[in-house]
This record gives structure tokens, sequence and C-alpha cells, in this order.
């Protein structure tokens, strides 16, 4: 029986992992088809430099735009959803569950259905192709998960904390950025990441909302490498992709141990 514990731990691994190590050894390959037995394989970072320095490509364009609509996105989506999240865990609102469960229950319309209706919008205000006109759909987007997480986060905060700041004569909206937010740091961390990384991903608004690359996120970027070579550079889409999971790699190393207390247990427990 404790075999099976490490043997399932190694198959856990090697099945996430792998996709990864297959997608580095195309973008390291001179021929995507090396596993042929026809082709061998031949070391190269041709890739690489044809996607960084190839200026058709833009794909220092798409990197640019999805740091920063994901960075600001995620910066204001854990901002509000940090006020919304006190005020629901510390003041006495009437319907707080229902709150809860409205918010969850809009976000749990297809991206499909509510595009239509937000393109129309975004060019009535003249906003297509712009940073905003994606980067609001993603704070709608990405503020029900980050409020749960808050909510969730701030819960387990002792409200002692909110009195004796009420007694030094705070007020709440002090109480919150002086006491609450500090006191719950690696859950503003861990959920400000998690955000970045939806909005980092997302494809169906950036396809939809963008038509070139002022605006275009990395994504469908990199889908349209096809549409532009008039074949699929399999190692060029390969080394690219590399290059952009790169930033959440290093966010998420650089920030494991916020993470690892924002997901599992609050700052104080009792």
């Amino acid at each position: 029986m404790r075999i099976l514990i490490p043997i399932a731990i190694i198959f856990m691994v090697f099945f996430c992992a792998s996709p990864f190590a297959y997608m580095f050894i195309i973008s390291v390959s001179h021929e995507p088809a090396f596993l042929s037995p026809d082709v061998a394989f031949k070391f190269t970072l041709g890739n690489y430099r044809a996607v960084l320095a190839t200026e058709t490509l833009h794909f220092i364009d798409y990197l640019k735009n999805s740091l920063i609509i994901s960075g600001i996105s995620a910066i204001l989506s854990v901002m509000i959803a940090g006020f919304a999240a006190y005020a629901i865990t510390r003041l006495h609102i009437r319907g707080k569950m229902f709150i809860l469960l409205f918010i969850l229950a809009i976000s749990m319309f297809p991206q499909i259905s509510l595009i239509g209706y937000l393109f129309k919008f975004m060019t009535k205000l003249g906003l297509i192709n712009t940073y905003p006109a994606l980067i609001f759909p993603y704070i709608s987007w990405t503020l029900p998960l980050s409020l749960w997480i808050l909510k969730s986060y701030f819960a387990q905060i002792p409200k002692e904390l909110d009195k004796a700041g009420l007694i030094d004569g705070c007020t709440h909206f002090k109480i919150l950025t002086r006491i609450i937010f500090p006191v719950a740091a690696p859950g503003l961390v861990s959920t400000a990441l998690l955000a970045f990384i939806f909005a980092f991903n997302e494809f169906m608004f950036a396809l939809m909302l963008t038509t070139d690359y002022h605006a275009r996120t990395i994504p469908v970027g990199i889908a349209f490498f096809q549409g532009i070579h008039g074949e699929i550079p399999w190692g060029n889409i390969m080394s690219a992709s590399v290059i952009a999971i790169m930033p959440v790699v290093i966010l998420t190393i650089a920030f494991q141990r916020y993470i690892i207390q924002g997901l599992t247990s609050g700052a104080i427990k009792g």
C-alpha cells in the first residue's frame, strides 16, 4: 500500500510536466517532426531568435500588452474585492450571502454569451483595440474569484483587531488599509497572482476586442502565427509559449511562500 503513494506522485508529476517538456524540446528542435525515424534531433536556438527578432511577429508587443493588462486588472480586482470582502465580513449588511451567491451566479455565464453585447458596448465607447477594452472585462471576470478568496481569508482574522482600531480612533478605511491589509498580505498576494494568471491566459475577449498588436495579448498573438506564415510554425509557436509562461513561473517562484500561506490558512489562527 505504501508503494502506491510514490507511484501516484511520480505519475502525476510526469502527467503534468510532460506537455511542458515536449513544448520545450520542440522549441529547441530544428525540425518539429524529430520523433519520426527519418528525422534526427538537431538542437537550435533559432526559433527563439526568430520570435524575438522578427518585427512582423510583434511578439514583444504582445508580451508587453499581456503584462500591462493582466497586471492592472489583477491589482484593481484585488483592491475592489478587498473592500467588498471587508464590508461583507466585518460590517452589518443584510443579505450578505445573497450578494455573494448573486456575484457567483453572474460569473457562471459563459464568455461566448456575453461577447456580442460587450463588443457593441465597447464599439459605442470607441474602446476597441485599446487597453481599457480588456481591463474592464478582466476586472469583472476575475472579481468573483478574488472576492470569494478574500472573503474566506478575512473571515479568519479576529474582529478584535477592528475593535482595537475603533478604540484608537481609526475609521473603517484606516482599519482596512493599516490593519487588515497588512495582516492579510499572503491572501492578497495569492489572490492577485491567481487573478493575473486568469487574465494573462484569457483568449475570447482578447480575440474579439482587439484588432492588431497595439492591444492584442499573447494568447491571441501566438494563435495568429499560423496566419502570418501561411503554415503552422511549430518551432516558433512552442518557443513563444515557453517565453510566455516565464513571467507566471517567475512570479509563482518569487511569491511561493505567500501563495501557500494565502491559500491554506489565515494569517492568525484561533
